[in-house]
């Protein structure tokens, strides 16, 4: 018997994604965090980074988000944020784009510590994007 749960991921405007899953990793801000059947319950913000959906053993989708919230419970993982795109989505140009984006803002003196936290690994999260 295979162990899936249900996995949606809403935006304000639409369903990104709603499917059966083995297992999910998100970037919260405890690290990165798998997600099995039978997690324990958990609410989590989302930092920005890659979601990880692996719907069968070699069958994976990927999504950036830049912010976000992760619940899990009873066999339901939900995340929610204004800012998620399937990397199938995601053109060279988009990256490059906020790419530079990113450091101008990484540039500037007048940011917070949490802000340059945040940006950071942003950052980190587009470099590792293959388009």
């Amino acid at each position: 018997m295979e162990e899936i749960f249900k996995v949606e991921i809403i935006s304000p405007e639409k369903v990104i994604f709603s499917g059966e899953a083995n297992a999910v990793t998100t970037p919260s801000y405890e690290g990165d965090m798998g997600v099995l059947k039978n997690h324990v319950s958990i609410i989590t913000f989302l930092r920005p980074g890659l979601i990880k959906i692996q719907k069968k053993e070699n069958d994976f989708e990927e999504f950036f988000v830049e912010d976000g919230i992760l619940e899990y419970f009873g066999e339901n993982l939900v995340i929610l944020s204004s800012s998620v795109i399937n990397i199938k989505n995601i053109s060279k140009e988009y990256i490059d784009n906020l790419t530079k984006e990113t450091e101008k803002r990484l540039a500037e003196t007048s940011i917070t510590d949490n802000e340059r936290y945040i940006l950071n690994h942003k950052k980190d999260a587009l470099v590792n994007i293959n388009i």
